[in-house]
């Protein structure tokens, strides 16, 4: 019997397999490293494992993708060139004796294999197990959930949160660690792949070098997707996914890259096909060339909205130097009025969806710092024109938007490998302006390494900008449970991930109530 225990052990797989006469070897967790990657049998098309994803309340998306060698050089996982179909099954118990529904897909070697399935007509609310079959080999089984009904406020919402998983630079632990908490949903807000090249003393090495082209993005896809940790977060809970600038390439703004790149609109095209083809995503949502409409709402039952935000594909370029990442630059075209970090499509979108909303929570999960944060110490100021602070127009405008929906928002940020957590105000030059939403921002899986809890310099970021109310530098997640009363947030902290299996430890943890965008400490 598969057991929610068997999960968390990341032994569901093996269970599974086992139970439906499957050989062990076939069936065992994907080992992380290279080696073991290539001595592993290459009969079982399943090593990428299972995941969900885009829960409504009547239906979600089953996703895998087929790759006996996720390691082949050309991206394509070790599959043949023709199309294979994939059964797939969906029940409400762990040993499929009550199967509500099942289907084929046809994996498709222009789509690297993956399967996206969209089974419909499920209950609200409930929890669901599925599997895949192919080429006579049966997947490991996951876990999903549909969303409540609309209007149901009953049923809490447990999300989490994480952001910016760096294979080379640490072990992906902290995803063990989401699932062991078993939540509703899991969120990633941007750069779940590094495309950079190799690094000079790596904690663990990857497959190829920087991505440059669709075998490169799907090749680090493979190797992401092969880690058993992360197989395991994927298979306890639907996720929604929203890119950052690394699923592409480091700091890229609309169609700017961030160096000279004549064909950077095939090279995103292509990490956008990657993207695509490697996340729980719908089918309508495929990307058309270099464009992939991601921005979304996601809503659970009356409690919770959870808008998805993409602050890449339609920003302004950088001001005040054309180029990311440049704390100190300060100068008037941060400040003009036209500027647009959503793009004017996306506004509009967004301010409608907030005027439409009629849940206690509204979520935006997005890329970049939206509070303004003056990241220079003593006299002076000086901004990250990355973030919001680049684009003050954008953030007035949808600051205004919040105040004028009475919309209980709160921002859910990753990005900057840190957690913080803050109130945003409808003005920063107004000392005594009032906060209209919370941020939360959350650390990152591996990037930046170990960190650590404080730095020397936190104490005075702190008192220079006093409506950032925490920060802890080690990596981790966000862990958050919403009720139509209250939002609950634990900030969960790994003290290492140089090495595997750190355990995880709350770092800070905060109730938000409706009607006041303020964070009160635990």
């Amino acid at each position: 019997m598969i057991t929610r225990r068997a999960f968390l052990a990341g032994g569901a797989g093996l269970g599974a397999a086992a139970a439906l006469g499957v050989p062990p070897a076939q069936a065992t967790a994907t080992s992380a490293s290279t080696r073991a990657l290539r001595r592993a049998p290459l009969s079982d098309p399943f090593r990428l494992g299972v995941a969900s994803g885009e829960p409504v309340p009547d239906g979600v998306v089953l996703w895998t993708r087929l790759a006996p060698d996720p390691l082949a050089a050309d991206g394509l996982g070790g599959m043949p060139s023709r199309p294979v179909a994939v059964q797939w099954q969906l029940a409400r118990d762990e040993n499929f004796r009550h199967v509500v529904r099942q289907g084929v897909e046809t994996a498709r070697p222009e789509e690297a294999h993956s399967v996206h399935a969209e089974p419909g007509g499920l209950q609200p609310g409930a929890e669901y197990f599925y599997r895949f079959r192919a080429e006579g080999e049966i997947s490991p089984v996951g876990r999903t959930v549909t969303a409540p009904a609309s209007g149901i406020r009953s049923r809490a919402l447990n999300l989490s949160f994480t952001s910016c998983a760096d294979y080379q630079t640490g072990w992906f632990t902290a995803y063990r660690r989401m699932a062991e908490d078993e939540p509703d949903l899991i969120a990633f807000l941007g750069d779940y792949i590094y495309e950079y090249g190799d690094y000079k003393y790596p904690v663990r090495d990857q497959a190829g070098g920087e991505c440059l082209d669709l075998a490169g993005y799907r090749l680090r896809h493979a190797q992401h997707k092969a880690d058993p940790e992360l197989q395991l977060a994927h298979a306890v809970a639907p996720w929604a996914v929203v890119w950052d600038d690394h699923d592409i390439e480091n700091a890229w703004a609309g169609d700017v890259p961030e160096q000279p790149d004549p064909p950077f609109l095939r090279r995103r095209a292509d990490a956008f096909q990657a993207y695509y083809e490697n996340m729980p995503l719908r089918r309508a949502q495929r990307p058309q060339g270099s464009s992939l409409r991601l921005h979304r709402t996601l809503r659970w039952g009356a409690v919770a909205n959870l808008h998805l935000l993409d602050t890449r594909q339609y920003r302004d370029l950088y001001a005040c130097t054309g180029r990311s990442g440049t704390v100190g630059a300060d100068c008037a075209e941060r400040l003009a009025p036209n500027r647009t970090i959503l793009g004017q499509e996306q506004e509009a979108w967004l301010e409608s969806r907030l005027k439409d909303s009629a849940a206690t929570w509204d979520l935006l999960g997005q890329q970049v710092f939206m509070m303004e944060m003056d990241w220079t110490n003593g006299e002076g100021k000086g901004y990250s024109n990355e973030g919001w602070d680049g684009y003050v127009a954008s953030r007035d405008r949808l600051t205004a938007a919040i105040e004028a929906t009475k919309r209980n928002a709160v921002v859910l940020t990753g990005d900057v490998h840190s957690h913080w957590a803050g109130e945003v105000k409808r003005s920063y030059q107004d000392p005594e302006s009032k906060s209209v939403a919370v941020e939360l921002v959350t650390t990152s899986v591996t990037s930046a390494g170990d960190g650590l809890d404080e730095y020397p310099n936190t104490g005075v970021l702190l008192a220079e900008n006093p409506h950032v109310k925490f920060f802890n530098g080690r990596r981790g997640y966000v862990r958050a449970k919403l009720t139509e009363r209250e939002m609950t947030v634990d900030f969960r902290s790994l003290s290492r991930v140089t090495e595997p299996y750190a355990p995880a430890y709350t770092s800070g943890s905060f109730v938000i109530e409706p009607g006041t965008p303020r964070l009160n400490q635990v």
